[in-house]
């Protein structure tokens, strides 16, 4: 990628508050055979460059004064809240010095694996970018994993992966870390589409006509109610007090 900066002459926090004000962003340029140079960019065209990957992990080829340098992105300062960019950093790039930075990984082929199509299981990316090691003619923009081999239970490590030519990862604490691992999904267990498809359960027996849920006969239950109700209704009423003479 290419991008524009211009020679800045003040410096400090006053003229690069002037600076932002006309639209511009202060910077800096270092490293390799030069001195240390004060830059300024739009702020505009570098707002929309940092959106795009290949910025932050690629070679720049940087016009300043007629001449084109090739530079890395090494840092760049936010405010807190608003869309500016305060501040950033370039470092000039040496053709004979190796670089250390990071590169983002892309996978790819995650839904022609076995595990996703059959198993029920989704790819857990635990890692989305790593250090790496090499001359900046062998830097790649992006490094791609080919996830179409995953399976059940595994998990893919950093050893499991083809590096570029030329390119050396850096690890700290874990020799070889975890890039990918396979989640069951819900922990369901998946599956088998050849496996022999099971009996539905029994339908629980109804009462049989003629029975109560206890077993009893419905039909005798009926009728010892019945003769209770014709007991209660032939008994005599009971006869109210009779009135005393005055």
């Amino acid at each position: 990628m290419k991008f524009v900066a211009f020679e800045r002459a003040k410096q400090g926090t006053g003229a690069s508050r002037r600076l932002r004000n006309t639209g511009k962003t202060p910077g800096i340029v270092y490293g390799g055979d030069g001195q240390p140079q004060l830059i300024e960019l739009d702020h505009n065209a570098l707002w929309h460059a940092l959106k795009k990957e290949a910025f932050h992990s690629s070679i720049l080829e940087m016009e300043l004064a007629g001449k084109t340098n090739k530079v890395l992105l090494r840092d760049v300062q936010m405010h807190p809240y608003k869309q500016l960019v305060q501040h950033i950093d370039f470092q000039r790039v040496d053709a004979r010095t190796k670089l250390h930075m990071k590169v983002p990984l892309h996978y790819v082929k995650a839904e022609e694996s076995h595990a996703i199509k059959f198993e029920n299981c989704v790819a857990n990316h635990v890692m989305s970018e790593i250090d790496i090691s090499c001359l900046p003619a062998d830097l790649p923009e992006f490094i791609e994993v080919d996830l179409s081999g995953l399976k059940k239970g595994m998990s893919l490590h950093l050893n499991d992966i083809q590096l570029p030519k030329g390119v050396t990862a850096v690890t700290r604490g874990k020799p070889n870390p975890v890039l990918v691992s396979v989640v069951t999904i819900g922990g369901e267990e998946a599956a088998d589409p050849n496996a022999p498809v099971a009996a539905a359960p029994a339908a629980e027996a109804k009462p049989a006509a003629g029975k109560d849920a206890k077993g009893g006969d419905a039909k005798g239950g009926d009728k010892a109610a019945d003769a209770k109700a014709g007991a209660a209704a032939k008994a005599p009423a009971a006869k109210a007090p009779a009135a005393k003479k005055k």
